[in-house]
């Protein structure tokens, strides 16, 4: 860590200049996102993840020489803890959908929300992987208690239901209505404004602690699984980190159709149950990252194949009737 810390600076500066840019240049103006703009948006995040993903592998051994990943395994690493995180994040997308809904969000607010939203989950991300890494470090069988619970969190999500808002009950916005006053209605794209000489928060507001709240839990769920990847924190946090920029023009990319992976819930709790059982028996069997990659695109791919499927024959279905 010592040796590699201005590599940590770097890449954080270099992850501030790109949310400026976003927030202060490209959608300076609130907005309703086009599909087209996430699109385009999309293939930019994920270009600039690919390409830092490229950087590890051609330089990795240059900037971190003590380490114990080779080139080639600190780009694979990468790569399929990126892949782990953008799969789950899906997950997301589907409770933002319903929180905005919940709250008649206007389309023009979304993006901002989800700025923020995000921005304040990279840094309780960076936190609980720190946290996670000097756990492990310190005490080898935590990691058995993170294999046991992916294990646990996907035969949940096995069975899972429709999700349930009750913003009513959320803690931060129960605190929040209690040390401050929440105006009626949306104050256009603002947080705060002032009636009367008297501070309020406005709904837009709560809707961003409801977001930061649901995404501590997927938090929770999701950086245990990349553990089962590799131990190293840098290649941890930047791959969480990629995975995280990307997921607001995911969202508007697939806000719209994501009703349609009915089988992507099921694929993603196998992966869970996959890389718990990996952490668990990895004091006996360390199952290879390509083998993990694989096992994970391929669950991936068939839960999509038959999500699509589905949807074909219960269209064909009402065209019939």
């Amino acid at each position: 860590m010592e040796e590699s810390i201005w590599l940590w600076v770097g890449f954080n500066i270099f992850v501030l200049i790109l949310l400026a840019l976003d927030l202060g240049v490209f959608h300076r103006k609130s907005h309703a996102v086009s599909t087209k703009e996430a699109a385009i948006w999309s293939v930019v995040w994920i270009s600039i993840s690919l390409l830092f993903n490229l950087g590890i592998y051609y330089y990795w051994d240059y900037f971190v020489p003590n380490s114990v990943l080779t080139n080639r395994d600190a780009a694979l690493t990468f790569f399929t803890g990126y892949v782990i995180e953008k799969s789950l994040s899906v997950d997301n997308i589907f409770v933002f959908v319903l929180i905005f809904s919940y709250f008649s969000v206007p389309a023009a607010y979304q993006h901002r929300v989800l700025f923020w939203g995000i921005l304040g989950a990279l840094i309780m991300r960076g936190t609980l992987i720190f946290l996670g890494a000097a756990l492990i470090d310190q005490f080898h069988w935590i990691i058995y208690v993170f294999g046991a619970f992916l294990i646990y969190t996907g035969f949940k999500m096995f069975s899972h239901e429709n999700t349930k808002l009750e913003p009513e009950k959320n803690p931060l916005v129960k605190l929040a209505r209690r040390f401050m006053p929440v105006t009626e209605h949306y104050e256009g794209d603002r947080f705060f404004v002032r009636h009367a000489g008297k501070l309020m928060a406005t709904p837009l507001f709560l809707v961003v602690l409801f977001v930061e709240s649901t995404d501590l839990v997927f938090a929770v769920d999701s950086i245990p699984a990349i553990f089962a990847i590799t131990h190293d924190p840098f290649i941890i946090y930047t791959s969480n980190v990629c995975a995280i920029l990307g997921l607001r023009a995911l969202y508007f990319l697939l806000a719209s159709v994501v009703d349609k992976f009915y089988y992507l819930s099921t694929g993603l709790a196998f992966i869970l149950v996959f890389v718990g059982v990996k952490m668990v028996i990895v004091d006996f069997y360390k199952v290879p990252t390509e083998i993990s990659l694989g096992v994970i695109f391929l669950v991936l791919t068939a839960s999509i194949v038959a999500s699509l499927q589905r949807t074909k024959r219960l269209e064909k279905s009402a065209s019939n009737t």
